[in-house]
């Protein structure tokens, strides 16, 4: 598998699926690796397609470093596995955190990106908890228990066989990534950045008990240019595991529309 390594010196793991034209990088969020989009990538139609799936730092295959677990880092860890992957021009798919990822990305580089799809993306301005749900949340790693908890929280249509197979995902997850991530994630702090972002995006909204349609569309859709919100009702926070199929269809219709207008 291929790696490559960070602007500090962490090496970065990651996955390429498909030997399409274009490429587009999935970018996961807190407290999973590159795992978390193995269920719709199943039901994706690769056509044209080359995927590239990066595991971030402190999660997958990557390094553990002791720091770098910052939004501005995962972004410099993003283009340098896209260019180690030969990607000049790509796709960015987030997701919650990853979604704010991509959205520093595509403000950081507007050139390279050819398109944005944000599941559930956290806003740029951050997301404070509850100090109880902000204390389950920190203190979360390598506890099966209390992620299995989180879970419960944010999903609504997770089946038993996804629910393992995502604890098993989390328990992996270093206990630098996910203290330092969560700070990172909650505080968010950017929003004057998304004025740069020129990529066509399309921001999905499910019936996530934390970022509901409404509140994405007032804090994310409304600051980006050439932003429009869709909604798939039913799936919580996690559409790509609790909804797979439907999330795919609707990936891969943006990519479509994207490519075409490119």
């Amino acid at each position: 598998m291929p790696t490559t390594i960070a602007t500090d010196g962490t090496p970065l793991h990651y996955r390429v699926l498909g030997d399409g034209p274009r490429t587009v990088v999935l970018v996961h969020g807190w407290m999973m690796s590159g795992a978390v989009w193995d269920a719709m990538l199943e039901k994706l139609d690769m056509t044209g397609l080359r995927m590239v799936v990066p595991d971030h730092r402190g999660t997958g295959a990557s390094g553990r470093p002791a720091s770098g677990f910052s939004l501005e880092q995962y972004a410099k860890d993003v283009l340098a596995v896209a260019d180690h992957a030969g990607a000049k021009r790509f796709a960015l798919v987030g997701h919650s955190m990853g979604g704010q990822i991509a959205k520093w990305v595509a403000s950081e580089a507007p050139g390279r990106v050819s398109g944005l799809v944000l599941l559930n993306s956290v806003p740029a301005s951050g997301l404070p908890l509850p100090p109880d749900a902000a204390g389950l949340f920190r203190t979360s790693a390598g506890d099966r228990q209390k992620q299995a908890t989180i879970l419960g929280l944010a999903c609504k249509q997770l089946s038993p066989e996804s629910l393992e197979g995502m604890l098993k995902d989390a328990g992996g997850v270093s206990k630098e990534a996910i203290e330092q991530c969560f700070d990172a994630w909650t505080a968010g702090g950017f929003a004057d950045r998304l004025a740069a972002i020129t990529a066509p995006t399309l921001v999905v909204a499910t019936d996530d008990p934390f970022l509901p349609p409404l509140f994405l569309k007032q804090a994310v859709v409304a600051l980006i240019q050439n932003a429009r919100l869709t909604h798939l009702p039913g799936p919580g926070h996690y559409p790509q595991v609790e909804r797979p199929a439907e999330t795919a269809a609707l990936v891969a219709a943006f990519l479509a529309g994207s490519s075409a207008q490119a």
